[in-house]
């Protein structure tokens, strides 16, 4: 998914002229915290909600002073490249741009997360096992042959790493429910299963995720 399939229809930009009060109505209306400010085709840069508010409503948006080096996305760039930005900056929207440079549009992290849940494997049916690990222990390759002797298909796979050490939490979506002998095999291997979950319930584990991540990127 590449980010001009990501485009709003519908949120329109901000331009110099609107006041500071007509833009905080915009971001409650559409429920966001940040803006793109364009004149014609051309991106001026990205107004937050705490922009706002330590400056007079009633001035225009043109006259204020914006806190944020601008944040942008290309409209072939990848939607990991985009979550990764919008996390960065802990953006709710984000601009995109063309090759030219011109102003084409803007991604809300509403549309990115609705995508990455609906896309990646996670509506499938099956379980999610997570295995804590060492970076220098933790080989994809030998999970996934694993997994393959066990006659089980790995749909999705995430690594997360710990900071300053070197753990990490490497999450696995299976298309099975029963993980009996695929836990035993990789524990033999010297992995630490450290959580499952059923298909009933790891729709609650990915709702505590999602939360984590709507937490992470300050919305």
């Amino acid at each position: 998914m590449l980010a001009n399939e990501l485009i709003s229809q519908i949120i329109m930009p901000l331009h110099t002229s609107d006041t500071g009060e007509e833009a905080l109505n915009m971001m409650h209306v559409y429920h966001v915290r940040h803006l793109p400010i364009v004149n014609g085709s051309s991106l001026l840069g990205v107004i937050s909600e705490e922009d706002i508010l330590v400056q007079p409503l009633s001035e225009a948006i043109g006259s204020y002073r914006l806190s944020m080096v601008n944040p942008v996305c290309h409209e072939n760039d990848h939607l990991f490249e985009i979550m990764s930005r919008l996390g960065k900056f802990q953006l709710t929207v984000i601009p995109v741009l063309g090759e030219d440079e011109t102003y084409l549009g803007l991604i809300t992290l509403d549309a990115v997360v609705h995508h990455f849940a609906t896309q990646y494997a996670f509506t499938e049916p099956g379980s999610i096992l997570v295995l804590e690990s060492s970076t220098t222990n933790f080989s994809l390759a030998e999970v996934a042959r694993i997994a393959e002797s066990e006659d089980i298909s790995i749909l999705a796979s995430f690594v997360h790493s710990v900071p300053d050490s070197t753990r990490l939490f490497v999450t696995l979506k299976l298309n099975r429910q029963s993980l009996a002998g695929f836990r035993s095999t990789l524990e033999r291997f010297g992995y630490v299963v450290s959580a499952t979950f059923a298909e009933s319930t790891y729709p609650e584990y990915l709702r505590e995720r999602y939360d984590g991540l709507m937490s992470y990127l300050g919305v």
